[in-house]
């Protein structure tokens, strides 16, 4: 079959064409019917199916995140509840509004007990903060570096919480003997405030 064979076919008449051409005419209509279901059909089928094997792994991962979590309830809920156990401790340590005088007394007291000499001791106003109140306190005292070490040792060991702040120490006076030092520093207790009344 050349050229001028193909040239002469028939349109109108396509039955009377040879099995070869035939064969090919059809295999070209077959291709081009499927590439049009495919394009019309399986792409967005195809596409579909990717979006959703994206979201089936977010699934996943917030089920097992969510799934670690749920095995871990019963030790989440133990850790909670000697959590609320353990601030309940930390509430009890701080003083309410008539202990505060007493615990004032005990930082002063502490401080004299270990020898130290106060040559400042200032309470400030109080700063409130969510749940409790801050009370600073202003301290200046002289002695030598072990006092303030059995000084702090000794505010530790209180049943009510006191932090230290601010620390400074130098030798008390330009010429001074003896090992003598001035510490100045701010000391805070702290106060609950009563949820019902915010006092």
């Amino acid at each position: 079959m050349n050229m001028q064979d193909l040239n002469e076919l028939d349109l109108s008449n396509i039955g009377m064409w040879p099995a070869p051409i035939k064969a090919v005419l059809v295999l070209i209509l077959c291709v081009g019917i499927g590439a049009g279901y495919y394009k019309m059909h399986t792409e967005d089928q195809l596409a579909g199916l990717e979006k959703q094997q994206k979201s089936e792994q977010k699934l996943r991962k917030t089920f097992e995140k969510k799934q670690a979590k749920a095995v871990n309830l019963e030790r989440f809920k133990a850790q909670l509840e000697e959590m609320k156990q353990s601030f309940g401790t930390m509430l009890r340590q701080l003083p309410n509004k008539t202990e505060v005088a007493e615990l004032l007394v005990d930082v002063s007291q502490t401080g004299l007990a270990t020898g130290l000499e106060f040559e400042l001791f200032d309470p400030q106003g109080e700063k409130r903060k969510e749940f409790y109140a801050e009370l600073p306190i202003k301290i200046k005292v002289k002695g030598t570096y072990h006092q303030f070490g059995a000084f702090i040792s000794g505010l530790a060991s209180l049943p009510r919480i006191v932090t230290i702040h601010n620390i400074s120490i130098k030798p008390k006076g330009k010429k001074s003997g003896g090992g003598a030092l001035v510490m100045e520093a701010t000391a805070k207790t702290y106060r609950y405030l009563d949820e019902e009344s915010g006092k």
